[in-house]
C-alpha cells in the first residue's frame, strides 16, 4: 500500500469526515482506517466485516478503527483479532490521534459532490438512538469556517455541496447570537453566485426555521429534495421516541413546501417495529409513506441499542418487525415508482458521477451518456425507468 485506505461506513457525515482523514493521512503507507457506524445493531455487524474483509485484504498493513462504533462498541472491536487500535470518534480529525503531523488543512478530494460537516454531536435524547454517546454534544462551524469550506471545494471543481451533520437543524444553536440555518444557507448562496447546487442533508423538520423554508420554496439553486429525520407516522410513539415533532407537524410542513415547490422530492427516516408498536400504529407507518409521496425512504428495521431507554421497554418480535420493515419498503417502493413515472419524458439537469450515472436536482438516479465528464451537469430526457433508474 502506497497511501493510507479509509473504508467509510454510515452517513454522509462519514464521508466527510474519512475524506479529510484520507487526506490528512496522506502517504502514510500500509494503513487502513475503519470509519465505523453503530447506528443500529446491523451496522454494527457490518463494521465487523469490514474489519474483517480489510484485514483479509491487507494482512501486514495496520488496521485502526474509529468513528462511532469505535466508542460505543469499543471493548468488542478492540477485542477483535484484526485490529491494531482504536481512535476515539471525537479524535478522529485530529492529527496527532493518528501520530502524523498537523500540517495546513487538506486540499479536498476532486468529486462531483462535496459533503462539508457545518455540525456535529446531538443534545437530543432520543430514547432509540446511541449516536449522541458515539459523538458528543452538538458543535457547529461558524459560518466564516463553513464558508472557506465551501470556497475550497469549489476551487477544486464541485459543481454541487452538500451540507451535513448529526442534527443539522441544530446548526448554529451554540453559536453567539444563535443564528438559524436559514441564515447559513442564505449566506453561501449570497457568497457564491457560481455555486450551481447546494444540497441538505436529513432535517429535523420542526426545526426548520422560516427562511430556511423560503429558500426551500423559491432558491433554485437550493435542490428540491427535503429529507426528514421522520422515524414515524404515528403521535404516541413518536412520544415514546422522544421525537419533538407529531405526525400532523410533518404533513403540514410537506404540504406547504409542496405547494410552493412542486417539483419538491421528499426523502424520510422511518423506524419498523419501534418498542410497543401496535398494528394500528405500524399502519399509520405505512399511511405516512402515502400521505407524504415519501420517494426516499430510508426503511430501518427497529433493533436495540445498548443503555436506551427504548431498549428496556416491551419489544415486538423478531419476525414482526421484518415483516412490517418489509412493508413499508414496499409501501416506499411503490410511491417511487409512480414517482419515477412522473419524471419520463421531461428534461432534467443531471449531475454526472464517475460511475455511467447521475442525479437530478430531486435526486432522482438517471443513466448519463458514455463519455459523460463527471462533474458536468448536463440535460437529460429519459424515456423510461427500469430497477429504479431513468434511461
Amino acid at each position: 500500500m502506497n497511501e493510507a485506505q479509509v473504508i467509510s461506513l454510515g452517513c454522509r457525515l462519514n464521508i466527510s469526515e474519512s475524506e479529510r482523514i484520507r487526506a490528512m493521512l496522506g502517504q502514510e503507507r500500509d494503513l487502513v482506517v475503519v470509519n465505523s457506524c453503530a447506528v443500529t445493531s446491523e451496522a454494527v455487524r457490518q463494521t465487523r466485516q469490514a474489519i474483517r474483509r480489510a484485514r483479509r485484504a491487507n494482512p501486514d498493513a495496520r488496521l485502526l478503527v474509529t468513528g462511532c462504533a469505535a466508542d460505543i462498541e469499543r471493548d468488542q472491536l478492540a477485542a477483535m483479532p484484526e485490529v491494531d487500535g482504536i481512535v476515539a470518534n471525537t479524535a478522529k480529525l485530529d492529527a496527532r490521534a493518528w501520530n502524523v503531523p498537523a500540517n495546513s488543512p487538506p486540499a479536498p478530494q476532486s468529486r462531483t459532490r462535496a459533503f462539508i460537516a457545518v455540525q456535529n454531536g446531538c443534545d437530543h435524547a432520543c430514547t432509540f438512538c446511541v449516536i449522541p454517546r458515539g459523538r458528543g454534544p452538538s458543535r457547529s462551524l461558524s459560518i466564516v469556517q463553513v464558508l472557506a469550506e465551501v470556497e475550497r471545494h469549489l476551487g477544486h471543481g464541485a459543481p454541487e455541496i452538500v451540507l451535513t451533520g448529526v442534527d443539522v437543524t441544530s446548526w448554529g444553536h451554540d453559536l453567539p447570537d444563535t443564528p438559524p440555518l436559514g441564515e447559513l444557507v442564505r449566506a453561501i448562496l449570497d457568497t457564491f453566485p457560481s455555486l450551481e447546487r447546494l444540497r441538505m442533508s436529513s432535517l429535523d423538520g420542526i426545526e426548520i426555521d422560516p427562511l430556511l423554508f423560503e429558500l426551500f420554496a423559491y432558491e433554485q439553486r437550493l435542490m428540491p429534495h427535503l429529507h426528514l429525520s421522520l422515524q414515524h407516522g404515528h403521535d404516541l410513539i413518536l412520544k415514546r421516541m422522544k421525537r419533538r415533532h407529531l405526525r400532523g407537524d410533518a404533513i403540514d410542513l410537506v404540504s406547504k413546501l409542496a405547494d410552493l415547490r412542486p417539483d419538491l422530492a421528499v426523502g424520510a427516516d422511518i423506524i419498523a417495529g419501534f418498542p410497543t408498536e401496535t398494528e394500528d400504529q405500524h399502519a399509520a407507518n405505512l399511511s405516512i409513506i402515502r400521505d407524504l409521496e415519501i420517494v426516499h425512504g430510508h426503511i430501518f428495521p427497529y433493533s436495540p441499542r445498548p443503555g436506551t431507554p427504548a431498549a428496556r421497554m416491551p419489544q415486538v418480535a423478531r419476525e414482526t418487525v421484518k415483516r412490517r420493515a418489509a412493508e413499508l419498503r414496499a409501501a416506499a417502493t411503490e410511491t417511487r415508482k409512480v414517482w419515477l413515472a412522473s419524471l419520463v419524458d421531461k428534461p432534467h439537469a443531471v449531475l454526472a458521477e464517475r460511475d455511467g450515472t447521475g442525479y437530478t436536482p430531486h435526486f432522482a438516479r438517471v443513466a448519463v451518456p458514455e463519455g459523460t465528464g463527471a462533474g458536468t451537469i448536463v440535460s437529460l430526457t429519459p424515456t423510461r425507468f427500469e430497477n429504479g433508474l431513468l434511461q
